[in-house]
């Protein structure tokens, strides 16, 4: 493709896209704000969204969603049967079916929404029957999200579900590594919510969440956050409001810490960082062209990617076309 054509592709993505106010770059960020090898910084900003939204685990929690086994590997169903608006959250995993699943994309669902479908991984090999008690037609619950940004990667940018299955495996191999033990439970050992949930992953995890969870306490212009492991950017998360990002925040920092946990050295001297790695980050992934994706009537997806960053930035096309959640993702 010559440098004309590209051009052109480039002016037309862009026309796609509403007119944005301020970028993420611009936004206030504090902290650190650091426990063992886990770095923290907050973003503030103002809603750029006004209609509330149920999370998904919230959302099943209450009934108010039913996401249905279709039996294919990489698709679900979901249906929306309140009068609530619900955003759904690339990594998202959804616990029980024939398979653990994770979901691909970000997704905003509307009220009675009808059946719709998922593009989904999974993460968990072999099994392909009911586990215990669990339903096997539908899912359960949705209160984890993957952990390592390879993973996140393979879910979100390569779609593929062999490396999915390989990422899901090196992430175990690291915390049973770095806690010295096995972390693959009986019931399901190639489950990586399992994993998350064994008594061990837990007990490590949970110094991170008393440790780091208040920092957003009485902070009411907290949109997002930034997370660095062992002195080095991971990945920020901001939403389009402070509401949406409160309802997400200890769901984001339980996977970010499984993460950290997954990477602890014992006596490592993890260096100092301050914002300025954080706005070098955002700054690089929006200097790419965008690429679009209308992904339903409701949700358009753009994605930027560089050599070093890659940003996806969801819009609700009923809300004025506004960003929804910016995901940053370090390579």
């Amino acid at each position: 493709m010559n440098l004309c054509s590209r051009s052109v592709l480039a002016l037309a993505a862009a026309m796609l896209l509403p007119a944005q106010t301020q970028r993420a770059g611009d936004y206030k960020i504090t902290g650190p704000f650091t426990h063992e090898n886990l770095t923290v910084f907050l973003i503030h900003g103002p809603d750029k969204t006004t209609r509330n939204l149920l999370t998904l685990e919230e959302a099943i929690d209450q009934r108010k969603v039913v996401v249905y086994e279709t039996r294919n590997v990489n698709e679900l169903t979901v249906e929306n049967v309140s009068n609530e608006d619900v955003f759904i959250e690339s990594g998202d995993i959804v616990k029980g079916g024939a398979q653990d699943r994770t979901l691909k994309d970000d997704l905003i669902l509307p009220t009675k929404s009808g059946k719709v479908s998922l593009s989904a991984f999974c993460v968990e090999h072999g099994r392909w029957t009911q586990r215990g008690s669990e339903p096997v037609a539908t899912f359960g619950s949705a209160s984890g999200a993957v952990a390592t940004k390879e993973l996140k990667m393979a879910v979100r940018l390569t779609s593929d579900q062999g490396e999915v299955w390989n990422q899901v495996a090196k992430a175990q191999a690291r915390l049973a590594s770095a806690m010295g033990g096995n972390v693959r439970p009986a019931a399901s050992p190639t489950s990586f919510q399992m994993t998350m949930e064994a008594p061990a992953v837990r007990r490590s995890t949970d110094g991170y969440i008393q440790e780091l969870a208040g920092v957003v306490n009485h902070q009411n212009d907290v949109v997002g956050y930034a997370f660095l492991i062992n002195g080095k950017m991971n990945s920020a998360d901001i939403y389009g409001s402070h509401d949406l990002f409160a309802r997400l925040w200890m769901k984001l920092l339980r996977s970010s810490a499984v993460e950290a946990v997954s990477q602890y050295q014992a006596g490592a001297k993890i260096p100092a960082v301050d914002a300025g790695a954080v706005k070098t980050m955002f700054a690089d992934a929006e200097s790419a062209e965008p690429a679009v994706r209308d992904l339903t009537a409701r949700t358009r997806v753009v994605t930027k990617e560089t050599a070093r960053n890659v940003l996806f930035e969801t819009h609700g096309r009923a809300q004025r076309d506004a960003w929804i959640h910016r995901n940053y993702i370090t390579k």
